[in-house]
């Protein structure tokens, strides 16, 4: 398990660094709170970014990012809405990106969905 726990810092810290070169500055890595937890938080612009990374070895039972569940999703917003509350933040524009990780020949192969999910 250990293992596991590795490979995913090391593919969120490979996220992270290739989000800040696409312009996103890092907020809050590895946000926890009661049932859930949000991998990376960070600012575009204006807009408050909650992201998702996903790590998958092979693509044959599809991508990272089609294991982001309804349910995953739903505790993904309800961590993100105690984010707001717990920091006392007012945000009107925030979305809900998903980062799917998939091992290349050349490294990591990363898909960038912007706004995956919609709230509500």
């Amino acid at each position: 398990m250990l293992f596991a726990r590795d490979k995913g810092t090391e593919v969120e810290t490979a996220v992270c660094r290739y989000l800040q070169k696409q312009g996103l500055k890092l907020l809050t890595r590895n946000y926890h709170s009661r049932g859930g937890e949000i991998d990376l938080i960070m600012q575009h612009g204006t807009v408050l970014v909650f992201i998702e990374v996903r790590f998958r070895r092979s693509s044959a039972y599809g991508s990272a990012a089609e294991t982001v569940t309804r349910a995953k999703q739903i505790r993904l917003l309800h961590t993100a809405e105690q984010y707001l509350q717990r920091h006392r933040i007012q945000h009107d524009s925030c979305r809900f990106d998903v980062v799917g990780v998939s091992l290349a020949d050349s490294g990591y192969q990363m898909q960038w969905i912007q706004n995956a999910f919609e709230q509500g």
